[in-house]
């Protein structure tokens, strides 16, 4: 249980996450800027890390230097670069839907890469998880049938087709990460080296992406203050939860414990933003805590 409750309070942390970039976001800061300030004061705060993984470098396999890649460069850097910029071509309410597809890429990873053991109990505890997690997101659903009675074109333009592809990168570079991060554990690297390693190679891969102008300097100076407060919050302390929880749990349970994260970012809006939950939506909690719960007591 001590796996999944690390997980959870990542999420919960990632959830606090939204108070501060969406806001910075919707103010016209560039969305990679914002990644790439993180990656750099991660990458410092976690260089201590490295020295393990330098230590070991003689010793890293091709597989090794793979997952790193797969953590920091495609989950950390390219997967966060194109689910925020699907957002310039498709629906925020379909962008959400479609990323709920996320746990079931993990799972399928874990069985090709990690050979888990996926029983047909877990599968039905999973589907069940999944079911709550769709209730959570019942006002996008809604405003997605909205949006294809109004305007079935835009469901299927070029524009839109676009942005399913950034959609899917993220989908599945989030989900690998689930798996890759997992395998790096099993073979011996502690939470910090793995993180430190993430936040480095994540931070090199951003740079090509990143646009070398005014418009790295942030509008206002309290802003660099409040990118440190998300870095510290989402980032160092919710990762470390979240690596803490992985190498406890299989990479397929992980997976479910992160579905924990939309639920708690509604939470926090209606908390803080007074965006009252519907009834669905506590449905959906309620459904997304039992099935998760059942494959904790029954060890699926």
């Amino acid at each position: 249980m001590a796996g999944t409750f690390f997980v959870i309070l990542a999420c919960l942390l990632w959830g606090l996450d939204t108070l501060i970039r969406y806001p910075l976001v919707e103010r016209g800061i560039n969305p990679i800027t914002i990644v790439f300030y993180e990656h750099v004061v991660l990458t410092l705060l976690f260089s201590l890390g490295l020295i393990p993984a330098i230590k070991r470098i003689g010793e890293l396999k091709l597989a090794d230097i793979f997952s790193f890649l797969v953590i920091g460069g495609l989950g950390s850097a390219v997967a966060t670069v194109a689910f925020t910029q699907s957002f310039q071509y498709l629906n925020p309410s379909l962008v959400i839907l479609l990323q709920k597809l996320q746990p079931v890429v993990a799972i399928l990873l874990s069985a090709i890469i990690l050979k888990e053991q996926i029983q047909k109990q877990f599968i039905v505890c999973a589907v069940i998880c999944m079911f709550g997690g769709l209730l959570i997101s019942s006002p996008d659903i809604e405003r997605f049938y909205h949006l294809m009675v109004s305007d079935y074109t835009m469901v299927i333009s070029d524009t839109a087709l676009h942005g399913y592809t950034l959609v899917a990168v993220s989908i599945i570079g989030w989900g690998a990460t689930t798996v890759f991060g997992k395998r790096l554990s099993m073979v011996g690297f502690d939470t910090k080296s793995i993180m430190a390693g993430r936040f480095l190679v994540g931070l090199l891969v951003l740079i090509p992406f990143v646009h070398w102008n005014k418009s790295m300097i942030l509008p206002m100076g309290e802003d660099y203050l409040r990118v440190l407060i998300m870095v510290l919050i989402s980032g160092a302390l919710a990762m470390w939860l979240y690596y803490q929880g992985l190498k406890r749990l299989s990479a397929r349970t992980t997976a479910i414990a992160e579905m924990f994260f939309p639920f708690f970012a509604i939470i926090v809006n209606w908390f803080f933003l007074g965006k009252q939950l519907t009834d669905l939506q506590l449905l959906g909690g309620g459904i997304l805590i039992i099935g998760s719960l059942i494959i904790q007591i029954k060890k699926y």
